[in-house]
């Protein structure tokens, strides 16, 4: 069984990466989206709210887990039996960062490969900050993000006090 892990911060889930793990799912048996817990990172959603944004907008894949972890990568795939990571790059600037990951991550363990996915050109400008940027800022979101989370982030701003 060929088992992907598609990690991230997901802060929030944007339709650029719905776009890779729906492209990606049909090259594995299973994709593990994995959210990370970056402690370097200043998260908008809590580690839950990430989880449950993420099932919301993955609910109709069966071919798709979502866990968190933190740690590194490499341990979390050995627990998995997951063989591949992939990683959607949207620019040269994302490949840069990316590339010396992967070739950290094999260095720790050989066996493990990094897949990388071009984006789709129509989400070649979307990031989870972009999305946050728009949000805070009463910023239409409409088409960057699944619609079934669009209003738990505009709800999220509007509770903390940040929407401009």
């Amino acid at each position: 069984m060929k088992i992907w892990v598609y990690p991230g911060s997901f802060d929030p889930i944007t339709n650029g990466h719905l776009d890779i793990i729906d492209r990606a799912t049909k090259l594995c048996d299973k994709l593990i989206v994995a959210v990370l817990v970056n402690h370097s990172k200043n998260p908008v959603f809590t580690l839950d709210e990430r989880v449950e944004l993420l099932k919301c907008a993955l609910k109709d894949k069966p071919k798709v887990e979502i866990e968190s972890f933190s740690g590194l990568l490499v341990d979390f795939m050995k627990k998995k039996n997951a063989s591949s990571i992939i990683k959607g790059l949207r620019a040269v600037s994302d490949f840069e960062y990316e590339l010396q990951m992967a070739l950290l991550n094999k260095n720790l363990d050989p066996e493990i490969e990094t897949m990388f996915m071009m984006t789709n050109i129509n989400y070649s400008f979307l990031s989870s900050s972009a999305v946050r940027e728009l949000a805070k800022n009463g910023g239409n979101i409409d088409g960057l993000v699944p619609d079934c989370i669009k209003e738990t982030i505009l709800t999220k701003y509007k509770a903390t006090g940040e929407v401009k």
